[in-house]
């Protein structure tokens, strides 16, 4: 029996397995779909499984902060629908305040801390894959960050899609206004000694490809190149930054830091679904080419 296009495409819609396992489990189930669904299931497993294979690049930033202990947590789900899903939400704080108080090394063990919602439970996994199975959709704890080493914590939520926290010594009016300033500015680092030698690399390489087109002599490349690094790190370090609501428009973070007598000891940036790849399918597309290939081979 011939294995259509229209065939694979409602296989995977009902496994969400890729798309040449379905044509394979089509085509040693002689096109019985629910023989196909059966090779699928058994052969991938949990894999096979609607929703777990299913890209979570949306979702919420909650913070939880009491006294000097705070945490940030990222929890992510498939649409932005289910960001203000009130038993999603209930996750999220629920996730945030345990990371805080329980002090978890890694996600495996913050998954598996003692919690009962919704009639889920008894840890945060089982109330998680019950939140999934209620929802119709994935969802995936993504990262945290604690703090809780004696210094003070400023927090800062812009809506649910950002949280900052600012470990501090001094001001507290001053660390809640440096953490707006991170939600808006996006540092990649406290000082230009904390940015990450990988990007500053990146940014050296695009430099010298721009300076070399400029036909100049090699050593006036060589100041361009390191006149736009130097550039760069003032652009993506905190304390040189322009602070956002610095009055004369030049006066730095660090200069206002300065001028309220606080410290910063470290910050913390989160913006959902940062770094996580959507996935944009032409499905009807996808699904030609593929069997196209595989009749083609």
């Amino acid at each position: 029996m011939a294995i259509t296009a229209s065939m694979v495409a409602e296989l995977r819609a009902k496994t969400d397995a890729p798309m040449m396992e379905c044509k394979k489990a089509l085509t040693e189930a002689e096109g019985n779909m629910e023989k196909a669904e059966e090779i699928l299931r058994v052969k991938l497993g949990s894999k096979a499984g609607k929703a777990a294979s299913r890209v979570t690049a949306e979702g919420v930033v909650s913070a939880h902060v009491a006294g000097n202990v705070a945490s940030l947590v990222e929890v992510n789900c498939e649409t932005d629908f289910v960001t203000k899903n009130d038993s999603f939400l209930g996750l999220c704080k629920s996730v945030a305040e345990l990371t805080a108080t329980q002090n978890p090394a890694d996600i495996a063990a913050l998954s598996a801390l003692p919690l009962a919602a919704e009639g889920f439970g008894p840890t945060v996994e089982d109330v998680r894959k019950g939140l999934i199975g209620k929802i119709g959709e994935n969802m995936s704890i993504r990262r945290f960050k604690r703090y809780a080493d004696g210094g003070r914590v400023a927090s800062y939520l812009h809506g649910t899609r950002i949280g900052v926290l600012v470990e501090f010594e001094g001001d507290e009016v001053a660390a809640k206004d440096v953490a707006m300033h991170i939600a808006a500015m996006k540092p990649v680092a406290l000082s230009s000694a904390d940015v990450p030698a990988d990007l500053i690399a990146k940014e050296r390489s695009v430099a010298e490809q721009k300076a070399a087109e400029s036909g100049k002599p090699a050593d006036i490349v060589a100041k361009m190149v390191e006149g736009s690094v130097q550039k760069y790190l003032k652009e993506v370090s905190l304390l040189d930054q322009v602070f956002v609501k610095a009055a004369d428009g030049k006066q730095t973070v660090g200069q206002y830091l300065k001028s309220t007598v606080t410290t910063v000891k470290g910050f913390t940036l989160y913006v959902v679904g940062e770094g996580i790849e959507k996935k944009v399918d032409d499905f009807a597309a996808e699904v030609a080419a593929q069997v196209a290939a595989a009749q083609g081979a």
